[in-house]
């Protein structure tokens, strides 16, 4: 080792010179604990070579204390001083667990005295090539120190030379460990010192905290108790602003809310006995602050109610979008100013009853200009259109007389006339289209489409008035509004109705109407809108009544008709030239009852249909009998039961597969009854 060479220098008088060699001896080396020399050697060992105080350590050799210590100071930290506890294992374990125990330490075990020497250990022969014990003990030592001096051989100039720059290489790795180790300990006094501060500043913190907390729950407190006062006596500058010159809409309907808030708050305190400074001087700019939001609010109201006027505009988008969107205006303006918020009210009617009347005058004008079917008296179920020579005995058409370019029309077959009732499209015909078609229609198609828009446009205005002048005004008040609204256009549409079915003699057609009107009543019913029940009402008066004069006009033609048979008897030869075939007056009676037996398949006994019918049935008859009577009397009484035969078989055939009223079944057992005792 380069420490023995270095101590070999240090003392140029010590024996440099290795001992003579010796003769080896056969027997393997052994190592002494004691007298022999040590291949390691301290730094007590080497004279000249001082044992080199390290720097590493953060601990004086001169002191006890750590340098730590000099740096604390008294900052009223509670940080705790830790102690350092030496727990590092001792080093006499270590070199025992590295080099293992002593032989001197170490007790004999079993087997150590198991193998001592026996009497047949004397017995064995050694070879120690001729040598005494003494000369081999005295090779062996000559050996070792040959050894020792070949091992530890003096280190010459050039091995030192040789490893100078590693030691200075060395020193400077140990130098620059000092200085890293200096600057960790200033690191760490430094750390512990700015730790203590911010310990004292944290305590600091926490004071402040609960000192804030406790002025944060006293600020709560006041404010919950003074919040609702100071919210009353005070008026922000942006609702100021936001009310006088922002432009209407959500926001400045939130804004109007509040003003309307505190308005009628500062109106309740006003009524109190004491009053203060704060409450007389909010009350002058709440009251202007008021005023000045009616005046907007009115003229928004009025360019809306002036936009209604416009030609060719929707009513119901501007309802829309700017009435029903700011129904909270009216409400205000209810409140504070309830004159003018009639005034406005009543603007609004008006203009409405306008529009609706100008809209459905120019909706009828429309519907007017469709082509209808004519069904005059000519149409009526006993007109003879036919002479008593040449009258056409075989079922070919019961159509009556048609005028000259009148289109072909049945008015006593129902026909496709009943897809209107169960047409599940729900929209009435445009203008431009009913100005447009050039098709033949009947009376039932104006009905419908012009009800049909004027039952739309009243549950529309309805839901309208509920929705926007609610909860101003009552539900009753609104119910007169909308009467007032739709007085003129309901008469139109009564006008327009009587207008249809004045001199018409289509009974099928009226009373297709009838179930129209009933059909729209139980759709208002579902709408929940009672104000049009009048009109419904109304036109049911102006149906019925005609329903019943068309019926009558049916019996008193089949009536007038077998009155002009005459009572004397008919020969033989005009009684077997007689045909027994079915009258026309039968066919057009079953194609006449089967429409009324379909279109009152869902109606009760009570309707004056009914009776009407019943009449009509008793005419029918009677005409028959006459009829058989005059035709065929006794000379050909079995032809004449036959011809009987025919016709109530015709009727019942057609009105065979129909499942109506009490009434219309009433007629199929009275023909059944017939038939039975002809047959008998």
């Amino acid at each position: 080792m380069w420490l023995d060479r270095f101590a070999a220098q240090q003392q140029p008088g010590r024996n440099s010179s290795p001992p003579p060699s010796s003769r080896s001896s056969p027997l393997p080396r052994r190592t002494s604990r004691s007298g022999g020399i040590s291949p390691y050697i301290t730094s007590q060992q080497r004279p000249g070579i001082s044992p080199r105080g390290s720097s590493l350590s953060l601990v004086s050799n001169d002191s006890s204390s750590s340098l730590l210590a000099s740096s604390r100071r008294a900052n009223g930290s509670a940080l705790r001083q830790s102690t350092t506890v030496d727990d590092a294992p001792d080093p006499e374990e270590v070199l025992a667990q590295i080099l293992g125990p002593l032989s001197v330490d170490v007790a004999p075990t079993e087997q150590d005295r198991s193998t001592g020497i026996r009497e047949d250990d004397l017995e064995l022969e050694f070879d120690f090539g001729g040598l005494s014990l003494s000369e081999l003990a005295e090779s062996d030592d000559d050996a070792d120190k040959q050894e020792t001096v070949d091992t530890y051989r003096p280190q010459t100039v050039e091995d030192f030379e040789r490893d100078k720059t590693k030691f200075e290489e060395l020193h400077r790795s140990i130098r620059a460990c000092d200085d890293i180790l200096s600057s960790v300990e200033t690191n760490l006094t430094s750390f512990r010192n700015d730790l203590a501060a911010v310990s004292a500043d944290i305590e600091s913190l926490q004071a402040r905290s609960t000192a804030l907390n406790v002025r944060l729950e006293n600020r709560k407190a006041v404010e919950k108790a003074l919040g609702p006062i100071v919210e009353e006596l005070s008026v922000s500058p942006m609702v100021v602003s936001k009310i006088a010159e922002g432009h209407i809409d959500e926001a400045w309907i939130k804004t109007l809310a509040e003003v309307d808030k505190r308005a009628v708050a500062h109106k309740k305190n006003s009524q109190q006995q004491t009053q203060n400074k704060a409450l007389a001087d909010i009350g002058p700019l709440l009251e202007k602050l008021v005023l000045k939001a009616i005046e907007r609010i009115r003229d928004f109201l009025v360019a809306q109610i002036k936009a209604l006027r416009s030609p060719n505009i929707n009513a119901q988008i501007i309802q829309q979008q700017n009435f029903i969107k700011f129904k909270d205006l009216f409400g205000f303006l209810n409140r504070h100013q309830p004159v003018l918020a009639g005034e406005i009210c009543q603007a609004y009617l008006n203009t409405m009853r306008w529009y609706y009347l100008n809209q459905f005058t120019r909706y009828e004008k429309a519907l007017l200009k469709l082509k209808l079917h004519v069904l005059d008296k000519n149409d009526v179920l006993g007109h003879d259109d036919t002479s008593s020579s040449s009258r056409r005995t075989t079922l070919l058409s019961s159509s009556s007389k048609l005028a000259p370019g009148a289109p072909p029309h049945d008015a006593f077959n129902i026909g496709r006339r009943l897809d209107i009732l169960n047409n599940s499209n729900n929209l009435a015909i445009s203008s431009y289209l009913a100005e447009e078609d050039t098709s033949t229609h009947y009376l039932e198609t104006v009905f419908r489409n012009f009800n049909l828009a004027l039952i739309d446009n009243a549950t529309a205005e309805y839901t309208f008035l509920a929705g926007f002048f609610s909860p101003a005004l009552s539900y009753g008040t609104i119910s007169r509004h909308f009467t007032q609204i739709f007085e003129p256009t309901f008469a139109l549409g009564q006008q327009l109705t009587r207008q249809l079915v004045e001199g018409t003699y289509d009974g099928l057609g009226v009373l297709i109407c009838l179930r129209l009107n009933q059909k729209y009543a139980f759709e208002l019913q579902r709408r929940r809108i009672p104000a049009a029940d009048g009109y419904i009402n109304g036109t049911s008066m102006e149906l019925w009544p005609r329903l019943q004069s068309i019926m009558d006009a049916h019996r008193e033609s089949v009536k007038s008709l077998a009155g002009g048979l005459g009572s004397k008897q008919p020969s033989a030869a005009v009684a077997k030239g007689a045909s027994a075939a079915p009258h026309v007056v039968t066919q057009r009676f079953g194609g006449l009852l089967h429409g009324i037996l379909v279109l009152s398949a869902e109606a009760g006994d009570d309707e004056p249909v009914v009776a009407s019918l019943q009449r009509l049935r008793g005419e029918v008859e009677r005409f028959l009998e006459r009829w058989a009577e005059t035709r065929f009397g006794e000379v050909d009484r079995r032809k004449g039961r036959r011809f009987l035969y025919n016709n109530w078989s015709l009727v019942l055939t057609i009105v065979g597969d129909v499942v109506a009223m009490e009434g219309g079944r009433g007629v199929i057992r009275w023909g059944e009854s017939v038939w039975s005792g002809l047959r008998g």
